[in-house]
């Protein structure tokens, strides 16, 4: 039983090593032997095991930049000028990303110091971590399918899109991702609780007698998931099928059709060009090309996502297809289990970058919300004032020389403006 739960329990979650140090029966043999396997060699454990020990790190870093880039996305965002259907569906992006990242914080830390510790208080902290962090998870997946389809429907139906893709639709396409991903995840829910065990990780349930024994806890598998072993494939095939492969199979088919729409309708602007025997760029063709520049960006978006959930999803589907799922589970998926929960922190993270370097609106907006240029120019002025020093002695009174003739032309130039004091000398 403590093998079945620690393989179903880590496959399960998106963010994988979240539950790692905090399950019973993860012992370095267990793990050693399941790599000598024949299906992945002991070199990939090699490799998790030199990775996961940066990984505290690593992800603390993105963390702190991701939370940090995606208020400042929410503030921008959120500006009047940049209100539409399609930035509301970035914000609420940003928002499910900023919660995610900024829960993950304490986790990185306890990577990082407190990595032995098993308190009560902290598997408790756990528990509700991962729960929060499959929500937003989840979230985000289906914020991001919402956006491919919307996207889409603007490129292939623009004259219609203005009556479809209305801000009324897009709260609620927003609203119901936030309302049905809590629900879709309570059979996760019901899966697990914090139990207590004794250090040499024997399962004493709920027991705390005997004396001279130190205890510890971890998240397992609750004994309502025990008395209901159907709970195993409900999870499996909604954590690997529903949350993954569906909606990545989705993203795939939608961005190949709006790269195949892209490629088009950059044939149609070339020949637009072209009739115009070279003319100037008009307002219809900025805005063509601004149109194609969010497109372009929402590709990339969508690509980066893709990579970093289809092989999650694909390395659970074939744990739990195989027939001796356990071990390839632990030799395969659990090496890469640190490095996919990186890569998806930081694609959570890296939103921010990818708005400021290919929207130009996005850029415009920021700069001018968090006064950049100012910021530039105040620095600026003071780099060139180290390189060349103002020399702010008293000034001296300046004596000119002039011809007589000239008396009251020069006074007519300096008279009343200091530190001037002209004075004639024959």
């Amino acid at each position: 039983m403590v093998d079945d739960s620690v393989e179903y329990s880590l496959q399960t979650f998106s963010t994988i090593s979240t539950m790692n140090d905090n399950f019973v029966g993860e012992s370095s043999d267990e793990i050693i032997n399941a790599t000598q396997f024949s299906y992945c060699g002991a070199g990939l454990k090699a490799f998790g095991d030199a990775y996961s020990l940066f990984h505290g790190y690593t992800s603390l870093v993105v963390c702190l930049f991701g939370t940090v880039a995606n208020i400042l996305n929410v503030i921008t965002l959120t500006r009047a000028q940049m209100r539409n259907p399609t930035n509301a569906i970035f914000t609420a992006l940003a928002i499910a990303d900023l919660l995610n990242m900024t829960e993950y914080i304490p986790y990185a830390i306890y990577r990082i110091y407190f990595s032995h510790q098993k308190t009560y208080g902290w598997a408790v902290y756990v528990l509700i971590h991962s729960h929060i962090s499959q929500v937003c998870h989840t979230i985000s997946i289906w914020l991001n399918v919402t956006l491919a389809v919307w996207r889409y429907i603007m490129v292939t139906c623009p004259l219609r899109s203005r009556a479809l893709c209305t801000m009324a639709r897009a709260k609620f396409a927003i609203a119901l991702a936030y309302f049905i991903s809590p629900v879709l995840c309570i059979p996760i829910y019901l899966n697990f609780s914090v139990k207590e065990i004794v250090k040499n990780g024997m399962d004493m349930g709920n027991s705390s007698g005997g004396t001279g024994v130190e205890y510890q806890y971890v998240v397992e598998l609750s004994n309502f998931a025990l008395e209901n072993p159907a709970l195993k494939a409900v999870n499996f095939w909604f954590y690997s099928v529903v949350i993954k492969l569906i909606p990545c199979a989705i993203l795939s088919v939608v961005s190949i059709f709006l790269i195949l729409s892209l490629i088009g309708r950059n044939k149609q602007k070339s020949q637009f060009l072209t009739n115009r025997l070279g003319g100037g760029q008009n307002d219809g063709e900025n805005e063509i090309c601004g149109f194609d520049r969010t497109t372009k960006m929402l590709l990339v978006v969508l690509l980066l996502f893709l990579f970093t959930e289809f092989p999650q999803g694909l390395l659970g589907l074939f744990s739990g297809s195989k027939g001796e799922g356990d071990r390839y589970f632990r030799a395969c998926y659990m090496p890469f289990a640190d490095l996919m929960d990186f890569f998806a922190l930081l694609n959570n993270a890296i939103n921010f970058i990818l708005y400021c370097t290919m929207g130009h609106k996005f850029r415009e907006t920021f700069s001018q919300t968090f006064k950049v240029q100012e910021i530039k120019k105040f620095w600026r002025q003071r780099a060139l004032q180290n390189i060349h020093p103002v020399d702010e002695t008293p000034k001296k009174p300046y004596v000119i020389l002039v011809p007589l003739p000239n008396i009251t032309q020069f006074r007519s130039v300096f008279e009343g403006k200091d530190p001037f004091v002209i004075e004639t000398l024959i």
